[in-house]
């Protein structure tokens, strides 16, 4: 079983920077597990903002992030971060860590085993 929890939340104002990460907890790490960063905001699906694939060969971005949010992991450290930058109000969900047993990653939510509690980031005008 693999524990995930979300960290570096919190309320900022456009244009700033915010660093996400996922700390994996227990006996088993996700060295070799896909991981994905997904948000939800009030009314909208869970959609996936960023993947990688265990070995950081293969990366995903959703066109709104592109170019402003950057995915990578420590697999030795078992965490995995999503440092965004240039935020807008737009932005605004609860971020979710999630990994997937594969080593390739999936955009889609249902094919994630693993999941964390999420982290709530806000961003004002």
């Amino acid at each position: 079983q693999v524990e995930l929890a979300e960290s570096g939340g919190g309320l900022v104002q456009a244009g700033d920077s915010l660093r996400l990460s996922c700390a994996a907890t227990g006996r088993r790490h996700f060295g070799s597990y896909a991981m994905g960063w997904f948000r939800q905001s009030p009314g909208k699906e869970r959609e996936c903002v960023a993947a990688m694939t265990w070995t950081g060969q293969t990366t995903y971005y959703a066109d709104a992030v592109k170019g402003r949010f950057t995915v990578y992991r420590n697999n030795a450290e078992n965490s995995f971060h999503l440092q965004m930058n240039d935020l807008r109000p737009a932005d605004t969900a609860v971020y979710f860590c999630a990994a997937d047993r594969s080593p390739f990653f999936s955009t889609a939510a249902s094919e994630y085993d693993y999941w964390g509690q999420g982290a709530q980031v806000t961003v004002s005008s």
